[in-house]
């Protein structure tokens, strides 16, 4: 028996997706969320095989929780599913070593295929999402500037950042200045919009 959790923010689709896993006699999803947040939570708890991460959460995106998840409980692999095509963030999901990507318009018989090439320790990568994230640019950011630009995306002050990085006030702001540098942006506002749309953050 395959255990999934399913981290969808759109209930009816969490629903659905419920609904057709439980069809197959080999997969039982174990746990369903709505945010990012509740996912590491969540998989302490159930203790599932397989994740199901929808990219774009509330709380903390699809691939930051994935990353978490991959610290928190390892042998818990995830299957990213996705509706966004920005190739930074595809490149960004496959950087935290997930296990599968696939289009939110996937057959639910493929989903489960998926499902079971993932548990049993394959890869399960959509072939068109690979290329464009096998041609899109490298992020120029470094890790820490990503993660404090990320940070300051949801509307945390520096000092705050620093607080919940465990960083000096000063060098959270270095952080977010060589970052508008390196993106060549006007300021902060607009190095983290050329980031996001990038798919870098």
């Amino acid at each position: 028996m395959i255990r999934v959790l399913i981290a969808e923010d759109m209930h009816i689709l969490r629903e659905a997706l419920v609904e057709l896993l439980s069809l197959h006699d080999d997969i039982e999803v174990v746990a369903g969320v709505a945010s990012g947040l509740e996912i590491v939570p969540a998989a302490l708890e159930h203790r599932p095989d397989i994740a199901v991460i929808d990219i774009d959460l509330p709380g903390l995106d699809g691939v930051a929780a994935a990353a978490e998840l991959r610290r928190a409980l390892p042998e818990c692999a995830v299957l990213i599913l996705t509706a966004l095509t920005k190739p930074g963030v595809l490149r960004r999901a496959l950087g935290v070593q997930v296990a599968g990507f696939v289009p939110k318009d996937i057959r639910p018989a493929e989903l489960a295929a998926a499902i079971r090439t993932v548990a049993a320790g394959g890869r399960a990568v959509d072939p068109s999402l690979a290329l464009v994230a096998l041609e899109a640019p490298e992020s120029p950011l470094s890790q820490r500037e990503t993660e404090v630009l990320r940070m300051s995306a949801t509307g945390a002050q520096p000092a705050e950042i620093a607080e919940r990085l465990f960083l000096t006030y000063g060098t959270v702001r270095n952080y977010l200045t060589s970052a508008v540098a390196k993106l060549g942006a006007r300021n902060r506002v607009d190095a983290i919009r050329i980031a996001t749309e990038s798919g870098w953050i």
